[in-house]
């Protein structure tokens, strides 16, 4: 195997040994490069054995010393070096498969790659990988690896999944465990499915995995209005919301007198629909699945009346606005309003922005679209700024989910728009104007 070269930096190590775009890098070190994981892991080494084709067809081989972080100046089609690997699966709570029609093409491409993982934290389901795959991320040590499991039943999975492959490739994470790798868990529970004593089943096989099993998420199905023709599922409420907590603590009880520790966590967004106060900061450790909304509130909470109480600002003249999803609205209503009280001159208005866009019932800031926060505050004074939230819009920073760009709301709007960052002491900078 071989992956082309995109570009060649000027300078570099490869450019003065020759080597040009259009070119394919063969072997490092005897080992064949089919991809990011590949080159990256052998790239380390501070001697290479290099071997190249030219686009003639001729091989070139030379040693390269160097470095342990020190880059040889190849550059790549993709960050991959090759295509994505797609979904096998058919998941009866496929977020994808609920997405409306004449969205960007690229949210609808369902991810299932293990390079993902590695290089984002994106979550596998283990059902692309096979015995070979296996035993090159275990002979590279990639670790943390997230897994979505849902369940430790192999034929509840396979039925959740519609994959016959999906109960089988459970095996793979004794593999990886046994190998001293750290496994990230994820649980997507669906009412009256994977939840009840079906999620006893799968925390206390999870928790046999200990200590390479660091941590687990529960987070509720999320359902959009979009669903003709899939599954019939129901979302949960205040009552199942609060059984699915009650197990999970229940659980961790049980491990924690074995082990000393917890692993076992609920979304904030169970403790939101139950309708229950959602634990202090330190109930979640070192806040392992944050990227899965577990402990977010807590976390943004706790910084945030952190940064209040170390602020040298001792008033301000500013009048913002602030949008945010109704799941976050209570929290940001309190964190905006304590700024308030301790800074005079600072108004702040807080807007809940329903989702028509996905169904009332898709409650999170993520997935809001640029319509959606038009509609909801067009007919208001806005002040001096919209802040917006942290993680509507794509990678780029410029687009949000309906394809509306930031430029087309700020125009519509005759307002400047920021868009807050991630954390309690960033969203008080947001307000400040900082």
């Amino acid at each position: 195997m071989s992956v082309k070269i995109a570009a060649v930096a000027a300078g570099s190590i490869c450019d003065k040994k020759g080597i040009r775009p259009g070119d394919l890098l063969c072997e490092i070190n005897g080992n064949a490069v089919n991809d990011v994981l590949d080159y990256r892991f052998y790239l380390t080494e501070k001697k290479l054995k290099t071997v190249f084709e030219k686009q003639d067809g001729r091989r070139k081989a030379f040693t390269i010393r160097k470095g342990e972080t020190d880059d040889i100046g190849l550059e790549f089609e993709t960050y991959l070096m090759d295509k994505h690997h797609s979904c096998k699966n058919k998941c009866i709570f496929c977020f994808v498969d609920q997405l409306p029609d004449g969205m960007r093409d690229s949210l609808y491409f369902k991810d299932d790659d293990d390079r993902l993982s590695f290089l984002f934290g994106n979550y596998v389901t283990l059902t692309n990988l096979d015995d070979e795959e296996v035993e090159r991320l275990i002979k590279m040590k990639i670790s943390p690896i997230n897994v979505s499991v849902h369940t430790m039943n192999p034929e509840l999975r396979v039925k959740m999944m519609a994959n016959p492959e999906s109960g089988n490739s459970l095996r793979y994470l004794r593999n990886f465990a046994d190998a001293g790798l750290t496994i990230n868990a994820q649980l997507v529970l669906c009412p009256g499915i994977n939840d009840g004593s079906e999620l006893i089943y799968s925390l206390e096989k999870l928790f046999d995995y200990y200590p390479s099993v660091g941590s687990i998420a529960c987070v509720p199905v999320g359902l959009t209005k979009h669903r003709d023709g899939l599954c019939p599922l129901k979302p949960y409420d205040a009552v199942s919301a609060g059984e699915v907590i009650d197990i999970i603590d229940s659980e961790n009880e049980k491990f924690k007198e074995k082990t000393g520790v917890k692993i076992a966590y609920a979304s904030d967004e169970f403790y939101i629909i139950a309708g229950r106060d959602i634990p202090p900061a330190e109930y979640y450790d070192d806040f392992p699945q944050l990227d899965n909304g577990v402990g977010m509130w807590a976390l943004l909470k706790s910084e945030f009346e952190q940064a209040l109480e170390d602020c040298a600002v001792k008033s301000a003249s500013r009048k913002v606005t602030v949008a945010t999803g109704t799941a976050a609205y209570p929290l940001i209503s309190e964190l905006c309003a304590l700024a308030q009280s301790r800074i005079p001159g600072l108004e702040v208005k807080v807007i809940p922005v329903v989702n028509n866009l996905f169904g009332e019932s898709v409650t999170v800031s993520g997935l809001l679209s640029g319509e959606d926060i038009y509609d909801a505050v067009k007919n208001i004074d806005i002040g001096d700024e919209l802040i917006i939230p942290p993680n509507c819009l794509r990678n780029e920073g410029d687009m949000f989910i309906d394809n509306m760009t930031v430029e087309q709301l700020s125009d519509r709007l005759a307002a400047r728009i920021r868009q807050n960052k991630n954390g309690g002491a960033e969203l008080l900078s947001a307000l400040l104007g900082e």
